[in-house]
């Protein structure tokens, strides 16, 4: 019968598989209303191993007992920055060779499975839960992915969507250095 691993037990398996730094990919969250989804997407990231996060306009930010509830710490170990406009935001990460990409469904989206290597670095944004990703922050994106989705429902929470397209990102980032 297998037997569940301690915490120290944990980290020593799973410190074969860190890289020993991070994945070229930058999470920016624009306008997001829920400190719980910023906590859990804080985590996500972290656990990801990803280079940054931004929160922009109204995302909430540390120190916030909501983020803090999902977060577990990782406010702290992982960097993050505030920038009030994500406009100006994406014309700086373009500027340092980043290709940046919104995580949105449109006419013109693409399944994430569809990156190709040369579009690392990469700035993936995550839109606003009810309205998700302007109709300008689209305007300014290179790419726009879509997570392909089977059931009937047409869309997942944001949290959620932020981390499978994280891990479905670095899986393709990983296929792409070994």
């Amino acid at each position: 019968m297998p037997r569940k691993l301690s915490s120290p037990e944990i980290l020593k398996k799973w410190r074969k598989y860190r890289a020993g730094r991070t994945f070229p990919i930058v999470v920016i969250l624009d306008n997001l209303r829920s400190a719980y989804n910023v906590g859990s997407i804080f985590r996500t990231c972290e656990c990801a191993g990803i280079e940054k996060l931004i929160l922009c306009g109204i995302t909430p930010c540390p120190p916030h007992k909501g983020i803090e509830k999902t977060a577990l710490g990782t406010t702290n170990t992982l960097p993050w920055e505030y920038e009030l406009s994500v406009l100006s935001t994406i014309e700086k990460l373009k500027k340092e060779g980043y290709t940046v990409a919104s995580l949105e469904i449109t006419d013109k989206s693409i399944p994430l499975t569809d990156i190709k290597k040369k579009h690392f670095p990469l700035a993936l944004i995550i839109g606003n839960e009810v309205y998700g990703v302007s109709e300008a922050v689209l305007s300014a994106s290179d790419l726009i992915f879509e997570i392909p989705l089977y059931g009937k429902k047409e869309s997942l929470n944001v949290a959620v969507s932020a981390g499978v397209a994280l891990f479905m990102l670095i899986e393709k980032f990983k296929s792409f250095i070994l």
